[in-house]
Protein backbone atom coordinates (compact mmCIF):
# COMPACT_ATOMS: atom_id res chain seq x y z
CA UNK A 1 0.00 0.00 0.00
CA UNK A 2 1.86 3.01 -1.27
CA UNK A 3 0.87 6.61 -1.63
CA UNK A 4 -2.17 7.42 -3.69
CA UNK A 5 -1.28 9.23 -6.88
CA UNK A 6 -3.33 12.23 -7.84
CA UNK A 7 -3.41 13.16 -11.49
CA UNK A 8 -3.61 16.73 -12.76
CA UNK A 9 -7.11 16.16 -14.16
CA UNK A 10 -8.40 15.23 -10.69
CA UNK A 11 -6.90 18.41 -9.24
CA UNK A 12 -8.58 20.52 -11.95
CA UNK A 13 -11.96 18.82 -11.36
CA UNK A 14 -11.76 19.48 -7.61
CA UNK A 15 -10.86 23.11 -8.21
CA UNK A 16 -13.85 23.47 -10.54
CA UNK A 17 -16.16 22.04 -7.88
CA UNK A 18 -14.94 24.54 -5.29
CA UNK A 19 -15.30 27.41 -7.76
CA UNK A 20 -18.89 26.46 -8.66
CA UNK A 21 -19.85 26.46 -4.96
CA UNK A 22 -21.73 23.16 -5.09
CA UNK A 23 -20.35 21.81 -1.86
CA UNK A 24 -22.38 19.11 -0.09
CA UNK A 25 -21.37 20.55 3.30
CA UNK A 26 -23.27 23.83 2.79
CA UNK A 27 -26.16 24.06 5.21
CA UNK A 28 -29.40 25.48 3.87
CA UNK A 29 -31.93 27.29 6.01
CA UNK A 30 -34.84 25.36 7.42
CA UNK A 31 -37.73 24.89 5.00
CA UNK A 32 -40.32 24.31 7.71
CA UNK A 33 -41.80 27.45 9.29
CA UNK A 34 -43.47 27.10 12.69
CA UNK A 35 -45.00 29.99 14.67
CA UNK A 36 -45.72 28.19 17.95
CA UNK A 37 -44.10 25.06 19.35
CA UNK A 38 -43.88 22.84 22.42
CA UNK A 39 -40.66 22.59 24.44
CA UNK A 40 -40.34 19.39 26.48
CA UNK A 41 -37.69 19.47 29.22
CA UNK A 42 -36.86 16.20 30.98
CA UNK A 43 -34.46 16.70 33.85
CA UNK A 44 -33.13 13.80 35.90
CA UNK A 45 -30.36 13.72 38.49
CA UNK A 46 -27.90 12.48 35.84
CA UNK A 47 -28.93 14.16 32.59
CA UNK A 48 -31.14 16.79 30.95
CA UNK A 49 -33.00 16.28 27.66
CA UNK A 50 -34.73 19.06 25.73
CA UNK A 51 -37.06 18.39 22.78
CA UNK A 52 -38.65 21.04 20.54
CA UNK A 53 -41.82 19.86 18.77
CA UNK A 54 -44.53 21.53 16.73
CA UNK A 55 -48.17 21.74 17.91
CA UNK A 56 -48.96 18.29 16.48
CA UNK A 57 -46.08 16.70 18.39
CA UNK A 58 -43.66 16.23 15.48
CA UNK A 59 -40.08 16.67 16.71
CA UNK A 60 -38.22 19.60 15.17
CA UNK A 61 -35.01 19.54 17.22
CA UNK A 62 -33.61 17.89 20.34
CA UNK A 63 -30.47 17.89 22.42
CA UNK A 64 -29.05 16.42 25.60
CA UNK A 65 -26.18 17.42 27.83
CA UNK A 66 -24.27 14.32 26.73
CA UNK A 67 -24.63 15.37 23.08
CA UNK A 68 -22.92 18.67 23.90
CA UNK A 69 -19.86 16.90 25.29
CA UNK A 70 -20.56 16.88 29.02
CA UNK A 71 -19.55 13.64 30.71
CA UNK A 72 -20.31 11.97 34.01
CA UNK A 73 -21.71 14.05 36.85
CA UNK A 74 -21.41 17.28 34.85
CA UNK A 75 -24.33 16.20 32.64
CA UNK A 76 -26.83 16.82 35.44
CA UNK A 77 -25.65 20.35 36.30
CA UNK A 78 -27.66 23.53 35.70
CA UNK A 79 -24.81 24.88 33.55
CA UNK A 80 -25.12 21.98 31.10
CA UNK A 81 -28.90 22.46 31.01
CA UNK A 82 -28.51 26.16 30.22
CA UNK A 83 -26.21 25.32 27.32
CA UNK A 84 -28.80 22.87 25.98
CA UNK A 85 -31.47 25.57 26.20
CA UNK A 86 -29.30 27.97 24.22
CA UNK A 87 -28.61 25.39 21.50
CA UNK A 88 -32.30 24.53 21.14
CA UNK A 89 -33.15 28.26 21.16
CA UNK A 90 -30.84 28.80 18.18
CA UNK A 91 -32.46 25.90 16.34
CA UNK A 92 -35.93 27.26 17.15
CA UNK A 93 -35.02 30.61 15.61
CA UNK A 94 -34.09 28.87 12.35
CA UNK A 95 -37.60 27.36 12.28
CA UNK A 96 -39.16 30.78 12.89
CA UNK A 97 -40.66 29.93 16.28
CA UNK A 98 -42.19 32.96 18.01
CA UNK A 99 -43.87 31.46 21.08
CA UNK A 100 -43.42 28.26 23.04
CA UNK A 101 -45.42 26.22 25.52
CA UNK A 102 -43.11 24.45 27.98
CA UNK A 103 -43.68 21.04 29.58
CA UNK A 104 -41.25 20.12 32.37
CA UNK A 105 -40.77 16.57 33.62
CA UNK A 106 -38.40 15.29 36.28
CA UNK A 107 -36.74 16.42 39.50
CA UNK A 108 -33.22 17.30 38.36
CA UNK A 109 -31.36 20.54 38.84
CA UNK A 110 -31.58 21.55 35.18
CA UNK A 111 -35.32 22.23 35.09
CA UNK A 112 -35.30 26.00 35.32
CA UNK A 113 -31.91 26.71 33.80
CA UNK A 114 -32.80 24.92 30.54
CA UNK A 115 -35.84 27.19 30.20
CA UNK A 116 -33.81 30.29 31.09
CA UNK A 117 -31.22 29.42 28.46
CA UNK A 118 -33.98 28.95 25.90
CA UNK A 119 -35.75 32.26 26.54
CA UNK A 120 -32.45 34.12 26.40
CA UNK A 121 -32.76 33.81 22.60
CA UNK A 122 -35.86 36.06 22.61
CA UNK A 123 -38.69 33.54 22.25
CA UNK A 124 -41.88 34.15 24.24
CA UNK A 125 -43.23 31.59 26.71
CA UNK A 126 -46.99 31.10 26.83
CA UNK A 127 -47.37 28.40 29.50
CA UNK A 128 -45.21 26.25 31.74
CA UNK A 129 -46.69 22.94 32.89
CA UNK A 130 -45.10 20.43 35.26
CA UNK A 131 -45.83 16.83 34.28
CA UNK A 132 -43.51 15.11 36.77
CA UNK A 133 -44.94 11.69 37.66
CA UNK A 134 -45.77 11.43 41.37
CA UNK A 135 -46.29 7.97 42.95
CA UNK A 136 -49.51 7.63 44.95
CA UNK A 137 -48.26 4.98 47.32
CA UNK A 138 -45.04 3.66 45.82
CA UNK A 139 -43.86 0.05 45.76
CA UNK A 140 -44.86 -2.49 48.38
CA UNK A 141 -42.46 -2.41 51.37
CA UNK A 142 -40.37 -5.52 52.07
CA UNK A 143 -41.56 -8.12 54.57
CA UNK A 144 -40.16 -7.87 58.09
CA UNK A 145 -36.94 -9.77 58.69
CA UNK A 146 -37.25 -13.16 60.37
CA UNK A 147 -35.07 -13.78 63.40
Amino acid sequence: MGKKRITESEVKEEGAKKASGSSPATKSSSKKRVDSAILNVESTYNNTKVVLADEKGNVLAWSTSGALGFKGAKKGTPFAAAKIGEVIGDKALTFGVKEVSVSVKGVGSGRESAIRGFISKGINLTTITDSTPVPHNGPKPPKPRRT
